[in-house]
């Protein structure tokens, strides 16, 4: 078998076996932390905080910090506040000229905006803290356990809170370095895996114990979840190709034809960095009512919360077309490809090289964006329908949305970087024609 001889030959390239035990055993060390308790917090007492986020968006919280969230885990606010920072900071790259002078630099450049969204995260995370902990002696409380948090206390358990997620971000940045694909999207694709098994087993026991279609329903579920995933994987690969022309060159007295090129513009440039950017906005306003403990008789922060409701969804796609259309923007750049195009004597047919050049590949790119970033959305917020047709809200999570684009574009990401690695060493990929297709958008995630 193909895939046989694949592993094969992973196993004969001693650099990449090296890479895939650094990611394995990074991973375990993150799985590990997952499940190492608050001190003072007695893990028996945290049953109400594990039916807090049974369901709604904390749920969502809880699978993207691997289930740490509902342990009251060192790790417990997970990679989402360095991804908050780094949207403030790509926001701030759009309208302050210092931070497009900084983007301009190159390598130093880009250092000192990593420092400052480090920067960024410290302070996020130094709000988000207390009001996790607050949440956090709420729940303990009404479970009739004994949770009183003074302000030294609090002010060490943010400490150790804040660490624990920068030591995240270190880990990912680590597994980028010296493992395969892409550290913190790897690692909050492991926090979604992790939480698959426990989903499938809850809707298959569901489905066995309900009269709701039992187990036919069940396999229906399955094809569909399969249908989604295939939708999923052609929304992250799909391309438009436009034609290049290379202009005819006169060397001494013999004359060269041009040849036709394509350049391959993405349906869905942005990957799935639009469904994670979105979705952390989507996480402000619980942060801001303390992850629920105070925020219960707000309206507004209910309809923002509710995964089911209208104005979730609806405020949730808005904000993923608007988020494809402006990371598209700062990712793919018409006017320096036009410039490149013209530096190689390339041409577009039937357009003047330069401005008319950026001004063709901008249209072509803005009328594919379009119809990928509503895809995108509907993709986006397939769960809430799949949870009212009955589906449990668990398992209900990978019908589309956030988990299963971030599944889909991370595992393409890490196929890619194996497959390069592989070609790199003339051994033959995981694909016959040698080619996978990832998400190449040159996303620091």
């Amino acid at each position: 078998m193909r895939f046989v001889e694949t592993i094969k030959n992973i196993s004969k390239i001693e650099d990449l076996r090296k890479r895939i035990l650094i990611t394995f055993l990074l991973v375990l060390v993150y799985r590990v932390g997952c499940h190492v308790v608050l001190p003072g917090i007695n893990p028996n007492e945290l049953d109400a905080l594990r039916s807090f986020t049974d369901s709604g968006l904390m749920q969502l919280l809880d699978m993207f910090s691997g289930g740490a969230f509902s342990q009251a885990s060192i790790l417990a606010l997970g990679i989402m506040p360095y991804i908050t920072a780094s949207i403030v900071i790509q926001l701030l790259g759009m309208v302050l000229p210092s931070f497009q002078k900084l983007q301009r630099e190159g390598e130093s450049g880009h250092m000192k905006i990593n420092q400052y969204t480090r920067y960024l995260t410290v302070a996020i995370l130094i709000l988000q803290a207390p009001a996790y902990l607050v949440n956090l002696q709420v729940q303990v409380n009404s479970a009739g356990g004994a949770a009183h948090f003074n302000f030294w206390t609090m002010a060490y358990m943010t400490v150790i809170l804040a660490a624990g997620s920068m030591f995240i971000m270190w880990l990912g940045e680590r597994i980028t370095d010296k493992g395969v694909g892409n550290g913190i999207s790897f690692i909050i694709l492991v926090g979604i895996i992790a939480r698959l098994p426990g989903a499938l087993a809850e809707e298959f026991s569901s489905r066995l114990t309900t009269a709701q279609g039992g187990l036919v329903m069940f396999i229906v579920e399955i094809v569909l979840l399969f249908a989604v995933i295939l939708g999923a994987v052609l929304l992250v690969q799909g391309t438009r190709k436009v034609p290049v022309q290379y202009a005819k060159r006169i060397v001494g007295n013999k004359q060269y034809g041009g040849a036709r090129q394509y350049i391959p513009l993405k349906v869905n440039a942005a990957g799935v960095m639009p469904i994670i950017f979105a979705q952390a906005i989507m996480f402000i306003p619980i942060t801001l009512a303390g992850f629920g403990a105070q925020g219960e008789g707000s309206a507004f922060v209910r309809a923002l919360t509710d995964m089911t409701g209208f104005w979730y969804n609806a405020i949730y796609f808005v904000m993923i077309v608007l988020f494809t259309y402006f990371y598209t923007a700062i990712t793919v750049r018409p006017t320096q490809m036009a410039e490149d195009m013209k530096r190689n004597n390339g041409f577009i047919p039937g357009v003047k090289p330069g401005k008319k050049t950026s001004d063709y590949l901008d249209s072509i790119l803005s009328r594919i964006t379009f119809p990928g970033s509503i895809f995108l959305g509907i993709v986006a917020i397939m769960p809430a329908f799949a949870n009212i047709c009955g589906v449990q809200h668990s398992f209900a999570q990978f019908f589309g949305g956030t988990s299963l684009l971030i599944m889909v574009g991370v595992v393409l990401d890490t196929l890619q970087q194996v497959e390069s690695h592989l070609m790199m060493h003339h051994y033959d990929g995981l694909m016959k024609s040698g080619k996978l297709k990832g998400r190449t958008t040159g996303s620091g995630y």
